[in-house]
């Protein structure tokens, strides 16, 4: 599998070929399956019985594991050859199994020799296992030091795909050797996103490739959604061609006549929370997990269905929620949310983010990080978003920072006075390693006459030149009606 989770699917080997019927086919067999009005290469990696009938779930050759799909018999082309599964890779895959099982005990290391298990490979192995049906997720558990900086530090214009050594400059590396490196790899922004939109979102988490997406299609409000992963519905919805979500409420049904029925009781025209914020464009509403638990747990399975490497919790009682909504005649509408610890040991004002596919690509999700550190600086705390953060979520904290960093140096600069990284900090309530690091990926760092130094290049400032010149939308302070709240013992944790 290559960096974007795009894979050849039959590349294990020669494979037989023959026919095949919706009856005979089996997981595993390769078909000619119509996507996008194309036939195109698919393993069959699931099948299950909806009420509409068979349907199989491919992984499309070439294509990013985020684009995989359930499709009915209808899509499938019998009157091709179908590639069955090679048998050959289940043999070797039961000699492998045999021989690790025969090692020698001289073979095996001694007690002082074994290395203790970090926090990086106990949180791998922890998310193969099963969450339960009802759950909440945060952001994965905060990954070694390393892997924080990695996330913190890429290039504006890097590729998120690229592992945790590839992503930072090491200590010991010679400024010739990064030079030669950032001449290889050219990016631009634009490219990156283009990658990220079609290609489909870099899996972080490498338990969840091969999770099968158990939702086919969602209706909610008015928009029809189609899932990118695997969301802990109960079992019964997978067997579902489309469900249907109250997006005032959040509850779910199998069935078109449940929801209806629903729809004509259901009174909410807003989150069950309080309103903080309000403009001409959107509101923001404060909801405690602990108060409002069912509407909290099922803003989490919806949200869940679009990102890719959360660690699932049962209870949401710990958690405060910041729902952004737009609105109109018919109430306010759910547009995306970030989620908060109430006591945060970390400082993290930020526990995971999310702006619903419908409103991706708007402006919102700028918003809701503005939000966030707007919240931070009534607080009076320098803050910073969980680590890690998914592929889309890390691209637009890396061009909030960028930008809000680069006003404020030019702004110093007309005004010629001195500017230090505390300073940047303080008056953006970011931390301090959260600036150095967008400094460093935006080459503003200089060691020159034995001081570090901050410039700003010529190009970056006829950039942000250009993106002034487009109108974007930002959250006003002066409206935010909110004061940090304060919670007993008892309040921030589950209450058991």
């Amino acid at each position: 599998m290559g960096p974007n989770g795009e894979a050849e699917v039959g590349s294990d080997g020669p494979r037989q070929k023959g026919r095949a019927t919706p009856d005979t086919i089996t997981i595993g067999c390769i078909a000619q399956v119509t996507k996008d009005g194309q036939p195109r290469r698919a393993e069959i990696l699931s099948i299950k019985e909806t009420k509409s009938g068979r349907q199989f779930y491919c992984n499309f050759d070439n294509f990013n594991k985020r684009l995989d799909e359930w499709v009915p018999v209808s899509r499938i082309d019998f009157d091709q050859d179908v590639e069955w599964p090679n048998p050959d890779k289940d043999k070797q895959k039961d000699a492998k199994s045999k021989k690790s099982t025969t090692v020698s005990k001289k073979s095996q290391p001694s007690k002082k020799a074994q290395k203790k298990v970090g926090k990086r490979e106990q949180s791998v192995a922890s998310e193969g296992q099963t969450p339960h049906p009802w759950t909440e997720f945060v952001e994965s558990q905060n990954k070694v030091d390393g892997e924080d900086k990695a996330n913190a530090s890429l290039e504006v214009g890097g590729t998120p795909g690229l592992g945790p050594d590839e992503m930072e400059l090491d200590e010991d590396e010679t400024p010739a050797s990064a030079a030669k490196k950032e001449h290889t790899q050219s990016f631009s922004r634009e490219q990156e996103i283009e990658k990220l939109r079609t290609s489909g979102s870099m899996t972080q988490n490498p338990a969840e490739i091969s999770r099968i997406r158990n939702i086919s299609k969602v209706e909610f409000g008015r928009y029809v959604l189609f899932p990118w992963y695997f969301s802990p519905y109960p079992e019964v919805f997978s067997q579902e061609d489309c469900i249907y979500i109250c997006e005032f409420c959040l509850s779910y049904y199998g069935d078109l006549k449940s929801f209806t029925r629903h729809r004509m009781k259901c009174t909410l025209q807003h989150p069950p929370g309080n309103e903080i914020y309000r403009d001409d464009f959107v509101s923001f509403y404060e909801i405690d997990g602990r108060r409002q638990r069912t509407w909290c747990r099922n803003l989490c399975l919806l949200s869940k269905m679009f990102l890719d490497h959360k660690t699932l919790y049962y209870d949401v009682d710990p958690f405060l929620f910041y729902v952004m909504t737009t609105r109109d005649d018919r109430g306010s509408h759910l547009i995306g949310y970030f989620s908060k610890e109430k006591e945060s040991a970390d400082g993290y004002n930020v526990a995971c983010i999310l702006t619903l596919p419908q409103y991706q690509r708007k402006g919102y999700g700028r918003l809701l990080i503005q939000f966030s550190y707007e919240l931070s600086k009534i607080e009076g705390k320098l803050s910073s978003p969980e680590k890690p953060l998914s592929d889309l979520g890390l691209l637009s904290y890396r061009q909030y920072w960028s930008e809000l960093i680069l006003d404020l140096l030019l702004g110093y600069s007309e005004r010629e006075e001195k500017c230090t990284i505390e300073t940047i900090a303080t008056r953006l309530a970011m931390t301090t390693q959260d600036v150095e690091h967008t400094l460093q990926a935006l080459k503003m760092q200089v060691y020159h006459k034995g001081e570090h130094k901050i410039v700003i290049p010529e190009k970056l400032m006829h950039q942000r030149e250009k993106s002034r010149a487009k109108q974007k939308r930002v959250i006003d302070p002066d409206r935010i009606q909110w004061k940090p709240p304060v919670f007993t013992a008892a309040s921030r944790t589950w209450g058991w």
